[in-house]
């Protein structure tokens, strides 16, 4: 396998910790200085992002995603693609959302590590 495979793998680890609701798998894919932004515009750090995930009005059903390109350049990567995510946001029913996502993964000790990422804004229709 490639560094891109990997860190593909990596990042497919991360959305089925988060439709499994499978924290400490989710937190072990995440860096310790990991930060994301929504696609609302909010801002999240790793404690933030995972109480969001455990406690908040999200309920994750699934992502996929769709088109992926890695770059890779030494340690760092950058993953792009377009994401269907299956989320109850509150409502009592799951809802789909279709997106651009962007994320920065980094090896660390020979593990990808999700550092930042970036979702939004929905794509019109969605």
């Amino acid at each position: 396998m490639t560094d891109a495979d990997d860190v593909l793998a990596a990042a497919v680890g991360r959305a089925e910790a988060m439709a499994s609701h499978d924290e400490h798998s989710l937190r072990e894919l995440l860096h310790p200085s990991f930060c994301w932004v929504s696609h609302k515009g909010d801002w999240f750090d790793l404690e933030s992002y995972l109480d969001s995930n455990r406690g908040g009005s999200n309920k994750w059903y699934g992502q996929v995603l769709h088109d992926p390109d890695v770059r890779v350049v030494g340690d760092t990567a950058v993953l792009r693609c377009v994401v269907t995510d299956r989320v109850d946001v509150g409502t009592g029913q799951p809802e789909t959302f279709r997106m651009p996502m962007t994320q920065t993964w980094v090896r660390e000790s020979d593990r990808w590590l999700c550092l930042a990422g970036h979702a939004g804004p929905r794509l019109a229709g969605d």
